[in-house]
């Protein structure tokens, strides 16, 4: 085999398993490890509930301690029967939390954990955040397709029966 074709397969490799974070290629070929984060009082896993900054610092140093390579930051509880929280709480949760992360670990990847297109962009364009999340797979706002597809960014599509304050836990198990 030549030479080159090394090469070219190389770059083909690590661009088939990595993701395109704004300009930056972060290789997939290795298991990452995504830390939680979420701020709200509700989410299924009680030791990932942060609301406060002192709460959300310890938790960030913890994660990263223990081998994150990403956070996801989610501010919406998806835990069924879940109370229902307002766009704008989502924004002002998801802005704190962001506002945090970048402070004390610029490099790190992060995903935001969200249904809401608006709430995508802000946390795109304001918070600087990687990528999205959408628990509801784009089924529970029409523009979220548009709106990532607008940003450039990864999209982690789920996939969730009826709404977090129905979906039966462990029903698509």
């Amino acid at each position: 085999m030549p030479p080159h074709s090394f090469i070219l397969n190389a770059i083909f490799m690590t661009s088939m398993f990595s993701l395109n974070l704004r300009g930056k290629l972060y290789p997939l070929h290795e298991p990452q490890i995504m830390g939680i984060l979420n701020i709200t009082p509700d989410s299924f896993y009680a030791e990932s509930r942060t609301t406060d900054e002192t709460a959300i610092t310890q938790r960030l140093e913890q994660m990263m301690a223990d081998g994150a390579d990403m956070i996801d930051i989610g501010a919406y509880s998806s835990r069924p029967g879940a109370d229902d929280v307002s766009a704008e709480e989502e924004m002002e949760r998801l802005r704190r939390g962001l506002r945090m992360v970048r402070e004390r670990y610029p490099e790190v990847p992060v995903s935001v954990d969200t249904f809401r297109a608006d709430v995508a962009k802000m946390a795109i364009e304001e918070g600087g955040a990687d990528m999205i999340n959408d628990i509801s797979g784009g089924m529970m706002d029409r523009l979220m397709f548009r709106t990532v597809a607008q940003l450039g960014v990864p999209y982690i599509l789920m996939h969730m029966q009826g709404t977090p304050q129905t979906d039966a836990a462990g029903s698509a198990l």
